[in-house]
């Protein structure tokens, strides 16, 4: 018989270090883009085995433009490092997810998603539908159970940690929205290693057991830790990369400033597609950042009549006749947009037969909300000013789309 005393305890794994040993792991069966990708995948295995006290879960979007681009292999080598996972080519039914997380936390692992998430598929909506909610913790869905008193609905938990791979699948924007993106390559040079199972599942079964034994000694010391990040960095995408950061903030070293440098990145590629209106901003929101430029700051009301003359003139390449609307921007439909972008609606402060409009203080706490200001109030300017003009991050990216838009129409789905 053992005597309890006598046995030594398991060393304390290194976070940091268990990081670094995570990403060469990646690096040595896996041909990624950017060196980078590989620094994401080495906080997104671990915070697997910790997405209950992380609160949000990233999704994972693992890409290619072609195959044999070794998305498979980066699934594999997923499944045998993360918490509790499930690998499927396909899902026979929407219902399937809560059904494998009734019994406990599960990674789900999807494989071929531009096929079994294509939008022209038969249920592919109640599917991405669970995608989306599940990536909040608590989320839920009813479901069908069946028992000896008959069928009964019950809510089951939708929350896990999901990775997706596919050839340039067709996502919806709220399902993109809330994915870190991996995109990988042929490895055409063969720097890569084989992933031969046979001879390397031992040695990936210890890290994986390092990885649940970091895990469960970090476990209270993530859930509700307050993490710095960017100030670009809120909404969405603070739920995004919260859970990574409070990860790297664990693991400690080099990593926190990592995670920083991997959100910034990540905030300017998104800034980017948008740019290149690879990701369209809605028609209300690009009116609002056309109405900011174009409101003369000394007038706190305009007639209707002249802010749309105003806004085509500046835009004429979005709001003209040969935009991809098909028709150039009328009172009434300026009127929509902004009752459903901004829930603001004319007056007419003088009465009688004076023009509608539109005041400036009804539009301005909604420019302030989305970042679309011309000032910021209480900075020190140069030369002793108690206030200067600059332009915020937001700012900069609505005044690119619009000269962007002023080049020629967008193709964008214009629902109003």
């Amino acid at each position: 018989m053992i005597d309890a005393n006598t046995v030594e305890p398991m060393p304390e794994v290194n976070g940091a270090e268990l990081l670094d040993r995570i990403s060469r792991w990646f690096g040595r069966f896996i041909a990624v883009t950017d060196p980078d990708d590989l620094k994401i995948l080495a906080l997104w295995t671990p915070h697997t085995y910790l997405v209950e006290e992380l609160y949000t879960t990233p999704r994972l979007q693992i890409d290619s433009v072609i195959f044999e681009s070794g998305k498979t292999t980066l699934l594999d080598h997923l499944n045998a490092l993360c918490h509790a996972p499930i690998h499927a080519a396909n899902l026979s039914s929407a219902a399937l997810i809560p059904r494998l997380l009734d019994s406990g936390m599960r990674t789900i692992l999807l494989d071929e998603v531009d096929r079994s998430l294509h939008p022209d598929k038969p249920g592919v909506e109640e599917l991405l539908g669970i995608l989306n909610s599940g990536y909040r913790f608590g989320a839920t869905r009813p479901v069908l159970v069946g028992g000896r008193g008959g069928w009964r609905a019950q809510e089951m938990s939708t929350y896990a940690p999901v990775a997706m791979a596919g050839n340039s699948p067709r996502l919806p924007d709220d399902t993109r929205s809330r994915a870190i993106r991996i995109l990988l390559l042929p490895d055409l040079d063969g720097t890569v290693e084989e992933s031969d199972w046979e001879h390397i599942e031992d040695e990936a079964n210890q890290v994986r057991s390092d990885i649940a034994a970091w895990a469960d000694a970090v476990r209270e010391q993530v859930k509700g830790m307050p993490v710095a990040l960017p100030g670009r960095c809120i909404g969405r995408s603070k739920e995004k990369w919260r859970p990574l950061k409070r990860i790297a903030m664990a693991a400690g070293g080099v990593w926190p400033e990592t995670a920083d440098r991997l959100i910034e990145k990540s905030l300017a590629e998104d800034e980017a597609e948008r740019d290149a209106g690879l990701r369209a901003q809605p028609p209300g929101m690009v009116l609002l950042a056309d109405l900011h430029a174009v409101w003369p700051e000394d007038e706190g009301f305009v007639p209707t009549h002249d802010l749309v003359s105003r806004v085509l003139v500046r835009n004429m390449g979005y709001w003209g006749a040969v935009s991809s609307y098909g028709k150039q921007l009328t009172e009434q439909r300026f009127g929509r947009l902004l009752s459903q972008s901004a829930k603001v609606t004319s007056s007419r402060p003088g009465g009688g037969g004076t023009p509608r409009g539109y005041l400036r203080s009804q539009l301005a706490p909604v420019w302030r909300r989305l970042g679309i200001r011309q000032y910021q109030t209480g900075q020190t300017g140069q030369s002793g000013q108690t206030g200067h003009k600059t332009a915020s991050t937001s700012q900069d990216r609505f005044d690119r789309l619009d000269d962007d838009a002023e080049k020629g129409p967008r193709q964008t789905n214009e629902a109003v």
